[in-house]
């Protein structure tokens, strides 16, 4: 009887649980967005410094307007992969599932995750409009965090510890300007693998 009524309560949980929250993130987009960020900053690294150093600290950012327009098609590229990768991946797991990709705990992520993220695009784009190159890697990755954990209420809690994570790079960034492309890898490559096995691992495998 008692196993019974904890079954019950297990099934009760896990119905409640797929109505209040988005529970189809893939967490091999994150591992493969992941990848794509550290390739992008492997590339964009290469372009703005590849005569100098690789731990050496910089003064400079971007020195001319050709070097700042492939470093901004090199982040689109980065964008897009890996949202078509989530969007298509995350779209598989929900059909495995049952779930519906377009529901409203999906509706309700997508706001929440939606509002810091286009302040944080437009605050960026403000940043290099005036040239403050140095404070724009923090601001993304601040944005970014402040995105996750708003969103996180509607998702798994893991996707609250990858934003509070972000957050606290994106501090350190500031602290440390010159570095700013180097801690842009650790917050959107490093930390997504990580975030993206972990999930794989508890949730999918």
């Amino acid at each position: 009887m008692k196993d019974q009524l904890q079954d019950d309560l297990s099934s009760i949980r896990s119905l409640m649980e797929r109505s209040t929250k988005f529970i189809s993130l893939s967490g091999l987009s994150g591992v493969l967005a992941g990848i794509y960020a550290l390739t992008g900053a492997f590339i964009a690294y290469g372009t703005v410094y590849n005569d100098y150093g690789f731990f050496g600290y910089r003064n400079f950012y971007v020195p001319n307007h050709q070097i700042l327009q492939r470093l901004v098609t090199v982040a689109i590229m980065v964008l897009v992969a890996s949202l078509a990768t989530g969007v298509a991946l995350t779209y598989r797991k929900a059909r495995r599932n049952g779930q519906h990709i377009w529901n409203p705990a999906s509706r309700q992520l997508l706001f929440y995750l939606a509002i810091p993220l286009l302040a944080g695009g437009l605050f960026t784009l403000i940043l290099l409009s005036r040239g403050y190159y140095g404070i724009i890697a923090p601001a993304m990755l601040l944005f970014y965090g402040l995105s996750l954990i708003s969103g996180s209420n509607f998702t798994y809690i893991e996707v609250r510890y990858l934003g509070i994570s972000e957050i606290v790079l994106g501090l350190l960034a500031a602290c440390l300007p010159g570095y700013g492309l180097i801690f842009w890898a650790l917050g959107f490559g490093v930390l997504h693998i990580a975030y993206g096995l972990s999930m794989y691992l508890k949730y999918e495998r």
